[in-house]
C-alpha cells in the first residue's frame, strides 16, 4: 500500500489522490518457460503534487524503479497538457 510520496527527499503523506500521480509498475518475476505461468505483481507509487511537477518515475531495464528529474520537454507538454487525476506508467 502506498503510503508517502515515493521521493525519499519529501515524503509527504498520502491523505488524498486530488493531487500528484500515480504510477503503476509490473514487476513480476518467476517461471517464463513454455507451458508456465508467471504470476503478475503490480507495484503502485505516488508522487505528491510538488513532486510530480519536477520529478517522474521509471523502471530500468533490470526491474530497478527509480526517482528522476523530468526532461524539459516532459515539464513544457505537462503545462500545456495538465494529466487530471493520475497517470499510470506499465
Amino acid at each position: 500500500m502506498v503510503n508517502n510520496c515515493a521521493n525519499s527527499a519529501c515524503a509527504k503523506p498520502l491523505h488524498y489522490l486530488r493531487e500528484g500521480r500515480i504510477f503503476i509498475f509490473d514487476v513480476s518475476t518467476g517461471p517464463t518457460e513454455p507451458g508456465r505461468k508467471r504470476l503478475r505483481h503490480l507495484e503502485h507509487y505516488w508522487l505528491c503534487g510538488a513532486c510530480s511537477q519536477n520529478l517522474m518515475m521509471v523502471q530500468e531495464t533490470h526491474g530497478m524503479i527509480r526517482v528522476l528529474p523530468k526532461p524539459a520537454i516532459v515539464r513544457q507538454t505537462d503545462e500545456i497538457a495538465p494529466v487530471v487525476a493520475s497517470s499510470l506508467a506499465f
